[in-house]
């Protein structure tokens, strides 16, 4: 579902100003400022995750839990499309934890079309059926924590959830993240210039992908990534969060200086 986003990045970005002047009322929505109205219960949860403390980001990676990331949603378009689906797992001190893993359907009132669930395989029915988005998102938040958050391609599922977290809860999901899509080719700078994709890092490094396009095998995938990445991290001292986050942003930098998060 991501392929194609570096190269729609910046039409979308565009189509994100004129959104701003033309559809007034459906930006209010996106920034929140028409409060959702939520249980207690589900204020209570959403509440608890907000007053949960950050994660050390200059805590070893060794000794730490983070989750890697993917989503798939109804099209490519970050200010018009909808998140349909939540994948993530986590990697708990060094190890993938198959049991510590979610993936979630949110409900939709509008099924998306036929071309884009021949791509993630979620049919109208399943999405007509999925859970509550304010319940999916709490599910969500729950499972995380505050735990730091790895994706490839982070712009897409940072934005696609935080704008529905925006809508639904009526706050702001400002988390911390890393983005493989940068800290790979950071590190295996001879291999930039044919490996982008997902696929084409997982393909090199001999990664499979029991069901490519489900927001939670491509997540696996993604961890699979991650940890095939560490002799080189270790090499380089990237030993914590903070600094694979630094890696990421300073490879974002120097190959797109324009793009933001």
């Amino acid at each position: 579902m991501k392929a194609e986003f570096r190269r729609r990045l910046m039409p979308a970005t565009l189509a994100l100003s004129r959104a701003a002047t033309a559809v007034p009322s459906w930006l209010t929505g996106l920034l929140g400022r028409e409060k959702p109205a939520l249980t207690p219960e589900q204020a209570g949860r959403l509440a608890a995750w907000q007053a949960l403390p950050p994660a050390d980001p200059y805590r070893p990676l060794a000794e730490s839990r983070y989750v890697v990331v993917d989503v798939e949603s109804s099209g490519l378009n970050v200010v018009k499309d909808r998140l349909i689906a939540i994948g993530a797992i986590a990697v708990n001190r060094g190890r993938i934890e198959l049991t510590d893993s979610m993936e979630i359907v949110l409900q939709q009132e509008k099924v998306s079309g036929k071309d884009n669930i021949l791509i993630h395989g979620i049919t109208g029915e399943a999405q007509r059926e999925g859970v509550p988005p304010v319940d999916a998102l709490l599910a969500f938040l729950d499972y995380v924590g505050k735990d730091p958050l790895i994706a490839f391609h982070v712009a897409f599922d940072n934005t696609m959830i935080s704008k529905t977290i925006r809508r639904y809860l009526g706050c702001k999901f400002e988390h911390d993240w890393a983005d493989l899509a940068h800290i790979s080719p950071s590190l295996y700078p001879e291999l930039s210039y044919k490996r982008r994709s997902l696929d084409q890092w997982t393909e090199e490094f001999g990664i499979g992908n029991f069901a490519r396009h489900s927001a939670l095998a491509d997540a696996l995938s993604t961890a699979e990534l991650m940890l095939a990445l560490r002799p080189r991290m270790h090499k380089q001292k990237i030993d914590s969060f903070r600094r694979m986050r630094d890696t990421y942003l300073a490879h974002r930098r120097a190959t797109s200086p324009l793009s933001g998060m």
